[in-house]
């Protein structure tokens, strides 16, 4: 899948109300009364990728908004229980810095959760124009690694520099 791709989706895939369907099933005898949280948070759920973030906004009465910054995205897991692979779909956990063990947001229900991973990774790692080459690794942007081995050298000289000074302060 391309970028624009991944920016067009603005809601999960029809396959989480059926594994929402299942998971108030679970719910026995309460499943009347626990499905109803469930099918409004699926209708109302919302995503959006733009150029600086990615964002999920759902709820009715209690709506609820959380905007991460590419910059902030910390780590990706993607996590798919049984039932999750039966319908193909999954769940995108993104953590932040934010010091909890829980993810600061789960994109719940993507049908392309391996690319929506792989776009938000590239985003995360500033690469945002470029495709992943045939490898699946996000090619380097052009120009980077030449600065990259200036820098590298720079460093080395100042620790060099340091080194010698120690070295001499020593004796």
């Amino acid at each position: 899948m391309d970028d624009a791709a991944i920016r067009a989706i603005t809601r999960p895939h029809k396959n989480l109300m059926k594994m929402y369907f299942l998971q108030a099933l679970a719910a026995n005898i309460v499943f009347p009364i626990v499905i109803w949280p469930f099918y409004f948070k699926f209708h109302t759920l919302r995503y959006k990728f733009d150029e600086e973030g990615v964002s999920a906004s759902w709820g009715i009465l209690f709506r609820r908004e959380i905007y991460l910054t590419y910059k902030r995205i910390q780590d990706i897991h993607v996590k798919r229980n049984v039932f999750e692979r039966w319908l193909g779909i999954g769940t995108v956990d993104i953590q932040t810095a934010s010091g909890s063990s829980t993810a600061e947001l789960s994109l719940e229900g993507m049908g392309e959760y391996e690319a929506v991973r792989d776009f938000l990774y590239r985003r995360m790692r500033g690469h945002e124009g470029v495709e992943p080459e045939a490898g699946g690794e996000a090619a380097a942007p052009a120009g980077g690694e030449d600065e990259l081995v200036a820098l590298l050298k720079e460093i080395r000289g100042e620790l060099d520099g340091a080194r010698r000074a120690l070295e001499a302060k020593a004796d």
